[in-house]
């Protein structure tokens, strides 16, 4: 039951970040909605990063990829994905690091969360494969963030 509150909390805490931080933003590839969002790691609150092992830190922030399949009658169904990636920065001689993606769960709706560490005030790029369905290539989204280290 505390596993579930508290993975309920991180998901509606990185939404209500994501929203205030930054729009929620998705891409639309065919019936699925592929939802990311990257937010700084000292907005959770202490006992949710402790219960999901995320280091809370100014210099270090979280993505969260999730997907959503729309279905025939208009409601979604989230799925279970793999997400692989990387983020560096916008400059080409700017080396690239891979995203360690673990899986968080909400209920029944599973997210891809990455945990990384920023710089400050310099744009960053991410560029995601995602797996949302085994019988297609994986659809590739990318974006740029600014972070801010919150001194």
């Amino acid at each position: 039951m505390r596993q579930g509150f508290l993975s309920g909390l991180l998901a509606a805490g990185l939404m209500l970040l994501a929203g205030s931080a930054v729009a929620q933003q998705y891409e639309q590839v065919g019936n699925y909605q592929i939802h990311y969002s990257a937010v700084n790691t000292s907005f959770l609150p202490e006992e949710v990063a402790r219960e999901h092992n995320i280091q809370r830190s100014p210099a270090m922030a979280l993505l969260n990829v999730s997907v959503l399949e729309e279905r025939e009658d208009g409601t979604t169904r989230a799925l279970p994905v793999s997400v692989n990636g990387t983020v560096g920065g916008l400059n080409s001689s700017d080396p690239s690091a891979p995203l360690s993606f673990r899986t968080l769960r909400s209920g029944d709706a599973p997210s891809q969360v990455a945990v990384f560490r920023i710089h400050d005030d310099e744009p960053m790029r991410f560029d995601l494969e995602v797996l949302h369905d085994r019988n297609a290539e994986p659809a590739r989204v990318s974006f740029i963030q600014r972070f801010y280290i919150d001194r």
